[in-house]
C-alpha cells in the first residue's frame, strides 16, 4: 500500500512540455554524470532513478539508469568506475543496495516507484509487490511520473470510472491521454499461469499468494473448516461443518472433550484425573482397556448392554443369560435355565415352610415386610422382595415415580425383581408413568455418553435424517421443520428441502437466485465462485459474467487484465488489440497510447512522436525517454558560460587490454617436476608393490602344491630373535621342523595324481636305463644300493655338483620310455627287488600315459619316448674318463674318446693351465 503525500498533478499541455522539462532539469544546481550502458552525459539533472556508483580516487560519481553493465561497458569513465576495486553502490529508492560484481544489474524491485516531478525526479515513493489481495480499498496516487519493474502491472483509476492498466513505466503523467486524479487499485505479477483468482495474488516468484482460508494453485477454493465467499472459519467446537466456497459454515459434529477414548475407555465416563468412570454392570477387559466387558452377575446382550443375572444366579452366558452357576441356597430350575431356585426351608420336624416365613427351629417364623420370601427375619434376609421393592446388593429398596431405584441410577425390574442396567450408553433413564405392570422396554435414556447423541429415548452415534445436533447442549437430536428434509443449526434452517424446493441459504424456493446455481444432485442453490457474478457451476472457471474489478471474461474465467497490448473495451465486454505504435494503451487508435512499442519514439499527449534525441543520445529502454532530456547540458553562448568541470574518459571507448601470460618462476618449475617426479615414484612403488604380492601368491600356490611349507617351532624362533638381537647371521642351530601337509586330509586333485603316477614311473624308466647302460660302471647312491649291483669304479655322478642331481629330472623335450617292468606298467609304482636282466629291446614301447591324460598344464610330456637321447654332463665326463667301457648309443658308430679333450689355447700367462680336461 502506498502512503505518499506528493505534489499534485495538473493538467499538462504539448506545449508546455519543454518549459517544464527545463524546469525540471534545471532544478539540480549541481553538475552531475548520468550514465545508461554506452554512454554518459554530464550536465545538471533532477533524475533520482537508479544507483550511484562511486570510488575512491575516481574524477567524478555516476548516476546508473537500469540495465546492465559487464566489463567492456563504454565508455572509459564508467568503465574504470566499474572495475575500481572501491567502488561502492549508493541506491535510490526502488533499488536493492549491492556490491559491484559484474556484470552488474540495475533494476527496480518488484513493485511500483512514483516520483514528484516529471522525468523520474524530485520526492520519491516505492510500494513493494503486495503479498496478499489489497481487496477492494485503493490508495491515491499523487506523482507525476511512475516507474514499474518488469513483469509488473498496475491498475490505477484515473477519474471516478476509468480503470486504466499500466504495463510500462511513465515519464509525465501530462503527455498521457488520460487525466484526472489517480488511485492505485491493485497491483500484480504477470508471471503466474494461469492467473490467480480474485483470493490470490501473484508474486514475482510466479506463484500464487492467497488469502486466509484460501488454497489450490489459483487460491480458487477454501480450505478445510472454512466456508463461504470469503473463506471464514467454521464457529468454533465443531467438528464437522458445511465448509467449502457454497457452504453454510453450521456444525454438522461438534468436538468431544471429555470423550472416553480419551482415557482408554469405551462403556465410561472421563474424569478430570484421566480415570475412567465405568456404567453400571461395566470392568476392565483383560487387554487393560477400561469398561470393556460385563462384570461378575452381569451378561452381554444381543444389543450391545451388560443387564444383570437372575436372583440367585451368580453367573450367566452371554447373549441367552442362561445361569451358568447358582448362588448357595439355590438350584437351577428345570423348566427355564435363567432361573436358580431357592431351596425350601423346613422345619427340625420336616415341615415345609410356606412363602413369607422361614424355619426357626421346630416352627416357621414370618419374614420382614420387605420380603416376598427369605431366609431370615431382617430385610436383608430377602430372597425375593415384596411387591413395589426390588433387590440390590442383598437389600430390597424402592423406585420412584420413574421406576429409577432409589439412591441410584438403576431401572427397576418388576419381571426380575431387581435393579437392572439402563444401556451401554445410557448414563440416566428413566420409566415415564412407572407401575407395577411396567417393563424395562419402556425404558427411556435420559443423558449419554459423550461421544453419544440421545435421540427418541435411546442414545446413538449419530443422529438419524431428519434430526440435528442440538446447538444448546451437543448430546441431543432435535427434529428439522417438517419443510426441511435436513438440517443444521436450527429446525428451519435447511440443507435439503421435504417437498421438492430447492434449499438456498437454508430457505427452501422454487428457483435459484442470482449469483448462484441449482445443484440437480443435491436440490440445492450453490453459491457461485466469488470471481463470478454469474456461472454455470461453482468453480473458477465456470462464469458466465463478471464483475468490474475482473471485467476480463476468458475460457470461463474472469481475470482482472488483458494481455500487455491489450486494453478492456467495455462497449463489447472483450479485449480489443492497441494500435501497433504503442506496446500498451488505454483505448483504440494510436493517440491512447500509454507506451510506445518503438525505441526511436517517445509518448508525446497519448502518441507516440520521434523521440529526436540531442546528439548521440537514445532513448533509455523501459524508461520511454531520452537521455539528453534527463540531463540539461548548458550550450556555450558568449564568454559568461560557466563551463562543466573537465573529465577525461566521458566519450572515449572502453580499451580492454589483454593481459599476456605470465612466464613461470624458476621455483614453480622445480615444484612442478617435483611433483611430477614424486608421481612417478609413487606409480613405481604401487606397481613393484604388486607385482611383489603377486609373486608371493604364485609363490604360496606353488609351495602348496609341493608340500614344501615347513612351519617354524619356537625353539627356531627363539634361537632366530636371539641372533637378531645381538647381530648374528642366520645360523643352523635351530632347524626347521617338517610339519605335516595341512592338505592332508584333503583328496589330491586328478592332475596331481597323474603328477605323482608319472613322477614314479620317470624314476624306474631311468633305473632300467642305468641297469642297460652303465652296469657296473656307475656309483649309485647310497640310498640306492643294493647286494645285486656291486660297487662301480667310476666316480659317483652325484657328487658333481651338477644341477641335475638325480636322474629322474628329464627335460621335457626329450622323449621318454616306459619301462620293460611289467609290475610298474600295471601299478605305476616301480619295483623296489632286483629285476632279472634282460636284452636291450630294439622296438621301444611308448609310454602308457596318452596326452589327454594329462591336461596342457602338466610340464611333461605325453608322448613316447626313443632310446636315443642327448648326453648329460655326467656322461660326458664318464665317456671321457672310461671311454672304453662306457657304450655311446647316441651314434651308430663308437667314436674315439679324444676327441673329447680340448685342445689347447695360449692366452698368455705364464703359468700352465690346471684344466683337467687340456692335454
Amino acid at each position: 500500500m502506498l502512503n505518499l503525500s506528493l505534489l499534485p498533478i495538473g493538467s499538462m499541455f504539448f506545449a508546455l512540455f519543454s518549459a517544464i522539462h527545463t524546469a525540471a532539469a534545471a532544478s539540480s544546481s549541481t553538475p552531475t554524470v548520468v550514465c545508461v550502458a554506452g554512454q554518459c552525459l554530464e550536465g545538471f539533472s533532477n533524475t533520482t532513478l537508479g544507483m550511484t556508483i562511486s570510488a575512491s580516487g575516481a574524477q567524478t560519481s555516476a548516476l546508473l539508469l537500469p540495465g546492465q553493465y559487464t566489463t567492456t561497458t563504454n565508455p572509459e569513465l564508467l568503465h574504470d568506475l566499474l572495475t575500481s576495486s572501491s567502488a561502492s553502490l549508493s541506491p535510490s529508492t526502488g533499488f536493492n543496495s549491492s556490491s559491484v560484481s559484474l556484470p552488474l544489474t540495475v533494476a527496480l524491485e518488484p513493485g511500483l516507484a512514483i516520483y514528484s516531478n516529471s522525468l523520474y525526479g524530485g520526492s520519491a515513493g516505492f510500494s513493494s509487490l503486495p503479498t496478499s489481495p489489497v481487496g477492494n480499498s485503493s490508495t491515491p496516487l499523487t506523482a507525476q511520473s511512475l516507474a514499474l519493474s518488469s513483469d509488473v502491472w498496475a491498475a490505477i483509476d484515473v477519474g471516478s470510472t476509468n480503470r486504466v492498466i499500466f504495463w510500462d513505466s511513465v515519464p509525465d503523467f501530462s503527455q498521457l491521454a488520460v487525466s484526472g486524479s489517480l488511485s492505485l487499485i491493485d497491483m500484480q505479477s504477470s508471471a503466474c499461469e494461469p492467473a490467480c483468482s480474485s483470493s490470490g495474488i501473484c508474486t514475482s516468484s510466479g506463484t500464487c499468494s492467497c488469502a486466509a482460508g484460501f488454497t489450490g494453485a489459483s487460491c480458487e477454493s477454501c480450505e478445510s473448516d472454512f466456508f463461504g465467499s470469503s473463506c471464514q472459519a467454521c464457529p468454533s467446537g465443531c467438528l464437522d461443518c458445511d465448509d467449502g466456497i457454497s457452504g453454510s459454515g453450521k456444525c454438522l459434529a461438534f468436538n468431544i472433550t471429555n470423550a472416553p477414548s480419551s482415557c482408554n475407555c469405551i462403556n465410561g465416563e472421563c474424569g478430570s484425573d484421566g480415570q475412567c468412570s465405568c456404567n453400571a454392570g461395566w470392568t476392565a477387559a483383560d487387554n487393560g482397556t477400561a469398561c470393556a466387558k460385563c462384570a461378575s452377575g452381569f451378561f452381554l446382550t444381543s444389543t450391545g448392554d451388560c443387564k444383570i443375572c437372575e436372583i440367585g444366579c451368580s453367573a450367566c452366558a452371554d447373549i441367552t443369560g442362561d445361569c451358568q452357576t447358582c448362588k448357595s441356597g439355590f438350584t437351577q430350575d428345570a423348566n427355564d435355565k435363567t432361573k436358580c431356585d431357592a431351596e425350601p426351608t423346613t422345619t427340625s420336624s420336616g415341615t415345609v415352610c410356606p412363602d413369607g416365613s422361614f424355619s426357626s427351629g421346630a416352627t416357621c417364623s414370618p419374614c420382614s415386610s420387605s420380603c416376598q420370601t427369605c431366609n431370615g427375619a431382617t430385610s436383608n434376609d430377602c430372597v425375593i422382595c415384596a411387591s413395589g421393592s426390588y433387590a440390590f446388593n442383598g437389600s430390597c429398596i424402592t423406585a420412584d415415580s420413574n421406576g429409577v431405584c432409589e439412591g441410584t441410577g438403576l431401572i427397576a425390574d418388576n419381571n426380575k425383581k431387581e435393579c437392572d442396567t439402563c444401556g451401554a450408553k445410557c448414563t440416566s433413564c428413566g420409566i415415564s408413568g412407572f407401575t407395577t405392570a411396567s417393563t424395562v422396554n419402556q425404558l427411556q435414556c435420559t443423558g449419554c455418553l459423550p461421544g453419544s447423541f440421545l435421540s427418541n429415548g435411546t442414545c446413538v452415534s449419530s443422529c438419524p435424517a431428519g434430526t440435528f445436533i442440538s446447538s444448546q447442549n451437543n448430546t441431543t437430536c432435535t427434529s428439522c421443520d417438517s419443510s426441511c428434509s435436513t438440517c443444521a443449526g436450527s429446525s428451519t434452517f435447511c440443507l435439503t428441502c421435504a417437498n421438492g424446493e430447492l434449499a438456498s441459504n437454508g430457505q427452501c424456493v422454487s428457483t435459484c437466485p442470482a449469483n448462484t446455481v441449482a445443484a440437480n444432485t443435491t436440490k440445492t442453490c450453490l453459491d457461485c465462485h466469488p470471481d463470478c457474478v454469474s456461472c454455470s457451476g461453482t468453480a473458477f472457471n465456470q462464469c458466465l459474467s463478471c464483475p468490474s474489478d475482473r471485467p476480463v471474461l476468458s475460457q470461463g474465467r474472469c481475470l482482472p487484465v488483458c494481455g500487455k497490448s491489450q486494453f478492456f473495451d467495455s462497449t463489447s465486454g472483450s479485449c480489443q488489440a492497441c494500435d501497433s505504435s504503442c506496446s500498451s494503451c488505454s483505448a483504440s487508435g494510436p493517440s491512447n497510447c500509454l507506451a510506445c512499442s518503438s525505441s526511436s519514439q517517445a509518448l508525446k499527449g497519448g502518441s507516440c512522436v520521434s523521440a529526436n534525441c540531442n546528439g548521440t543520445s537514445d532513448v533509455v529502454p523501459g524508461l520511454g525517454v531520452c537521455l539528453s532530456d534527463l540531463v540539461l547540458v548548458p550550450q556555450a553562448s558568449g564568454s559568461s558560460a560557466a563551463p562543466l568541470p573537465s573529465i577525461t574518459g566521458l566519450t572515449q571507448p572502453t580499451v580492454v587490454t589483454q593481459t599476456s601470460s605470465k612466464r613461470l618462476q624458476w621455483w614453480e618449475i622445480l615444484l612442478m617436476a617435483l611433483g611430477c617426479a614424486f608421481i612417478f615414484l609413487a606409480v613405481i612403488w604401487c606397481w613393484r608393490r604388486r607385482a611383489r604380492k603377486q609373486r608371493a601368491k604364485r609363490t604360496k600356490a606353488f609351495a602348496q602344491a609341493k608340500n614344501l611349507d615347513q612351519s617354524r617351532s619356537w625353539r627356531w624362533r627363539l634361537v632366530r630373535f636371539g641372533e637378531k638381537l645381538f647381530g648374528h647371521r642366520p645360523s643352523k642351530r635351530a632347524h626347521l621342523e617338517p610339519t605335516p601337509d595341512v592338505d592332508a586330509g584333503i583328496e589330491d586333485s586328478e592332475a596331481l595324481k597323474l603328477m605323482k603316477l608319472r613322477n614314479a614311473e620317470e624314476a624306474r624308466h631311468h633305473q632300467e636305463m642305468e641297469k642297460l647302460m652303465l652296469i657296473s660302471d656307475y656309483q649309485y647312491p647310497p640310498e640306492k644300493r643294493s647286494s645285486y649291483y656291486p660297487p662301480s669304479v667310476l666316480p659317483s655322478l652325484y657328487d658333481t655338483g651338477n644341477a641335475r642331481r638325480h636322474l629322474n629330472v628329464v627335460d621335457s623335450t626329450t622323449n621318454r620310455l616306459s619301462g620293460p617292468s611289467l609290475y610298474s606298467q600295471v601299478t605305476g609304482v616301480p619295483r623296489n627287488g632286483p629285476e632279472a636282466r634282460q636284452p636291450v629291446k630294439k622296438d621301444l614301447i611308448t609310454s602308457r600315459f596318452s596326452g589327454s591324460s594329462m591336461n596342457s598344464s602338466v610340464p611333461y610330456s605325453a608322448r613316447s619316448r626313443d632310446l636315443t637321447r642327448p648326453h648329460t654332463p655326467a656322461e660326458l665326463y664318464a665317456m671321457d674318463v672310461r671311454s672304453d667301457l662306457l657304450i655311446d648309443t647316441s651314434t651308430p658308430e663308437q667314436p674315439s674318446h679324444n676327441a673329447q679333450w680340448l685342445q689347447p689355447t695360449h692366452t698368455g700367462a705364464t703359468v700352465s693351465s690346471k684344466n683337467p680336461f687340456r692335454r
